[in-house]
Order: structure tokens, then sequence, then C-alpha cells
């Protein structure tokens, strides 16, 4: 007998539960039947809410991501000054990603997925919004940089040490602060405002 009632309230719970699924295993790795298993229904009872494996998926990171890329967004909002806002983004980005380690893998497996349709959805209905209010904010420091390799090179001075968490700890000169979201945050927002507006040498 399937676990849930109500179609709605289903879905809901379906994505819900798939998330660490796919978080592990990534989209290849990952089966209708392991999704219905989690859940608790039939492969049938699975296929009345999500017609094929990539709908579902879809769904899964668009669930995992909106509610976070919402309180990011709010927090880009929540002085008039562009480095306020910067740094606010960068700690709120860093708790993030330090709090929710199935968020952080999933984005890891988006980002290897090969299938360039897939990605090009995800970043058109799902990551788009809050990429395009990174790179507004950006463009109002007035640094000599371009503002979507800046937003990119952002994002990403954030979330790597996080997804490289479990080999950086034996790295040469790791101390366990290094983890905390404060502290990187903190590196981050110093080294930015170090280089933002260093006199570039070469094009």
């Amino acid at each position: 007998m399937d676990q849930f009632i109500g179609k709605g309230g289903k879905r809901e719970e379906i994505m819900e539960l798939s998330v660490p699924l796919f978080a592990v295993f990534g989209y290849d790795g990952v089966s209708m039947r392991d999704v219905a298993a989690v859940c608790g229904l039939t492969p049938a009872a699975l296929y009345y809410h999500f017609s094929h494996k990539e709908d579902l998926y879809l769904e899964v990171v668009a669930h995992a991501f909106r509610e976070k890329s919402a309180a990011l967004l709010i927090k880009l909002k929540d002085s008039d000054s562009p480095w306020v806002q910067l740094e606010n983004f960068i700690t709120n980005l860093a708790h993030l990603a330090a709090k929710d380690e199935d968020f952080l893998r999933l984005m890891q497996w988006v980002r290897l997925d090969s299938e360039e349709m897939r990605q090009q959805k995800l970043v058109t209905h799902v990551f788009k919004d809050l990429f395009l209010a990174v790179h507004a904010l950006v463009a109002k420091l007035n640094s000599r940089y371009d503002p979507y390799m800046l937003s990119m090179s952002i994002i990403h001075l954030v979330l790597i040490p996080f997804e490289g968490k479990k080999i950086r700890k034996f790295m040469p000169g790791y101390r366990p602060e290094h983890d905390q979201p404060d502290v990187l945050a903190r590196h981050v927002i110093d080294l930015l405002r170090m280089g933002l507006f260093e006199y570039r040498t070469s094009d």
C-alpha cells in the first residue's frame, strides 16, 4: 500500500525524499524503482506523479534550490550598500553550504551532468534568477572585472572549499577553524576587497 495520500502533498514528499538519493548517486545512479522504494510507493504509483526520471530529477533540483535561493535573494536586499549586500550574500551562502551537505552534493552532480539540454533547463528555470541578482550586484561595484566572470568566481570561491572538505583536511596547513562558514566568508570578502580594485597589468 502506498505511504502517502493526496497528489499535491505526495509530489512534495517524493521530491524531499529523492534529494538524498540524487545527492549521493547523481542522475545516472538513481532509477525510478530506487525512488519508489525510498518513498514506499509502487513504480506505477510513482509514474502517476512523475512521467519519467528526468521530469522527477528537474523537479527535485528545483525543490532543493528554491527555498535556499529565496533566502539568499532576501539577504541581497538588506542594505543599500553593494558591498554590504555582497558580504551578506557570501556569508549566507557559506552557511548554507556548511549546513546542508545533501544540497551541496546535489549541486556537484548537477555541474557534472553531461546532458547539455538538462543543464540548460535547470539554468533557465532554476538557477538564472539568483545568478542575475549576483551579476547585477557585482556590476555596481565599479571594478575592472567582467561581472559574469566575477559572479562565477565569487560563487565558486565559497562553494569549492566545502565541496572539498573531506580531502582538504589532509592538506598541509589545515586548521579546524577553516571549516567554519564565517571564517571562510571573511577570507573571501577580504580577498575580494584587496583584489577587486587593484590595477590589472594585463588584459
